[in-house]
């Protein structure tokens, strides 16, 4: 596993093809991949009239490398943050980018027209083992606990309540394919997951918030 930054460009690579579960852009829901990419943008470089599914897909096959999924952010991709957590023979292996322009709380909605899309976006590599898609499914939802946990004790305050995320917030976790069905909260890499994610999402936050201070723009 590495990770490569080369902007517009962030590439975690997981070193073998992996079994990955997204709702990312380019390739969602059960895929096969060999990384997972970030592709930074300004709105400027989507407008209304641009089919941004087909104008992502070609941006990563001129790239001409191995199978990937590939988040979009107009957050800073320099503005990374990897975490790494070993609970037993558990390795969660974390790697996110947080902003929060569009932030939300969960089951409210504010008006973001005309916002930077500063998303969280979320890679998660499941080491120590081999994982069924079943568990894959377990540690997504995991990693978005974490999300929320975090993003809420950051404490970001909306007119609507304590933001729980934003509007475009995307998670990918990564595994080798394999007989084990679990990764709950009860277990080894679950923990590992929560943790880890939990960690990378709380910092990005607040790297976030500083930014936003030290310009005089207040948190949003």
């Amino acid at each position: 596993m590495s990770l490569d930054l080369s902007p517009p460009w962030l590439c975690f690579d997981l070193g073998a093809p992996h079994r990955v579960l997204s709702w990312a852009p380019y390739r969602p829901g059960f895929v096969t991949a060999e990384q997972i990419l970030w592709r930074e943008v300004r709105n400027a470089d989507l407008p209304e009239d641009l089919d941004a599914h087909a104008w992502l897909a070609a941006e990563v096959a001129a790239l001409e490398g191995p199978e990937a999924v590939c988040f979009l952010t107009s957050r800073d991709i320099r503005a990374h943050h990897m975490r790494q957590v070993q609970v037993g023979g558990a390795l969660a292996q974390v790697v996110a980018t947080v902003g929060l322009s569009n932030a939300e709380r969960v089951g409210t909605r504010l008006d973001r027209s005309g916002t930077d899309w500063g998303t969280i976006n979320i890679a998660v590599r499941l080491g120590g083992g081999s994982y069924a898609d079943t568990a894959l499914l377990e540690a997504l939802s995991i990693a978005t606990q974490a999300r929320t946990a975090a993003v809420m004790d950051h404490g970001a305050t909306l007119p609507t309540g304590i933001a729980t995320g934003t509007g475009t917030d995307c998670v990918a976790v990564a595994a080798r394919p394999g007989a084990n069905a679990y990764a709950g909260l009860h277990t080894e890499i679950g923990e590992a997951v929560g943790r880890a994610t939990y960690d990378a999402v709380l910092a990005g936050a607040a790297e976030w918030q500083a930014y936003w201070q030290a310009h005089g723009r207040g948190f949003f």
